[in-house]
């Protein structure tokens, strides 16, 4: 008996539905990556540690009562502002790009946490504000939202940049932004354009947006990836070429396999049928996932589950679209697919939030 009253205790906030849909997902993500790799043994146990820690995160952050959640909330913008602004100072330079921070006994890329320390703080702020919100506490929260986009995007993370400013969209738009103001606000994003890639984009940036539009100009330099990539993507056919069998990936022609485009290796291999399924697999998740959000007791819950939620979605899209040459190639991986630990930590911690803002029904109290 007590066993069995603290293994409840354990996975008691956990959701059945969603974390079986999220299992079939990294099941899916093993059988990719081992293919991807050549069959590396190496590779895939490596993987199934990254999958370790990611549901073990998710396993703890589950049992995070909304409270503490909402206490954490200011702190963890400010802990992510302050790394931001020292990666800005003494960063370390990778690649052209200076994101790290080297803190002496790891390396860390602070850009990541403000994933989730975004939504948070935009959720807890508007929570605090529900009774009198007002105009100008979106304004404050849009300036909340525009000073670690502004850090990000000057390291340069484009790709980072782009997600996180979707995730505090979500945030504002479900906390009541009308949509004037969001219609005004696109209508000055497209006047902005044009000032953004004379003054702002680098240009690596303007080259793949040029390489979106005609991959073939520079076919072995900015174009490759998108030609193979939508090369694997096409020859799979309607039922796919089957596992380990797709000669872009095992012929190496396709870079960055199990990574940033391991949804070629699944279109190559799987077909048409196949990406229908794993459409299927996704839409479930993000279905159940706002089911989920829906179901928090408090504005808090609700805006930060959703805004997660979405983010997933808008990591799919993303990647997805880059991969099939609708969109430019910004570095996204595919979410709990591509390999690598970073993202799939982040990705299953939000996926624990929001376990716990849905399970736990105490009314959240600012």
């Amino acid at each position: 008996m007590i066993v069995k009253y603290w293994l409840r205790r354990l996975v008691g906030h956990l959701d059945p539905p969603l974390v079986s849909l999220l299992f079939l997902l990294l099941a899916v993500s093993s059988l990719l990556v081992y293919s991807a790799s050549g069959g590396s043994t190496d590779r895939l146990l490596s993987h199934f540690a990254n999958m370790g820690v990611a549901l073990t995160a998710m396993l703890i952050m589950s049992l995070v009562p909304p409270q503490r959640l909402m206490q954490f909330a200011l702190p963890i913008y400010v802990l992510g502002i302050a790394l931001l602004l020292g990666v800005a100072v003494a960063g370390d330079v990778v690649n052209g790009a200076r994101r790290w921070l080297n803190l002496g006994i790891t390396r860390i890329q602070p850009s990541e946490l403000m994933r989730l320390g975004v939504p948070m703080m935009l959720a807890w702020y508007l929570h605090s504000r529900q009774e009198t919100l007002a105009w100008r506490d979106f304004v404050a929260a849009a300036v909340l939202l525009l000073i670690p986009l502004g850090f990000i995007a000057k390291q340069p993370d484009l790709g980072t940049t782009l997600l996180i400013a979707a995730s505090g969209f979500y945030v504002l738009f479900l906390g009541g932004l009308s949509w004037r103001v969001i219609i005004a606000g696109l209508a000055g994003l497209g006047a902005f354009i044009p000032i953004a890639w004379e003054f702002l984009l680098h240009d690596y940036q303007r080259q793949r947006v040029l390489t979106l539009v005609d991959p073939s100009a520079d076919a072995l330099g900015s174009g490759y990836h998108i030609i193979q990539s939508t090369i694997a993507v096409g020859s799979g056919g309607l039922a796919g070429k089957g596992l380990m069998n797709g000669t872009q990936t095992h012929l190496d022609f396709l870079p960055e396999s199990s990574t940033d485009f391991i949804f070629a290796v699944y279109s190559e291999e799987f077909g048409l049928l196949g990406n229908a399924l794993l459409l299927l697999l996704y839409s479930a998740i993000i279905w159940r996932g706002l089911q989920l959000a829906m179901n928090a007791p408090s504005l808090f819950g609700r805006l930060l589950a959703a805004a997660i939620v979405l983010t997933f979605f808008t990591y799919a899209f993303v990647n997805m679209g880059m991969v099939s040459g609708i969109l430019p190639v910004v570095g996204v991986p595919l979410p709990l697919v591509s390999y690598g630990g970073t993202s799939m930590v982040t990705v299953l911690v939000g996926f624990g939030i929001v376990m716990s803002l849905a399970s736990h029904k105490k009314l959240v109290k600012t």
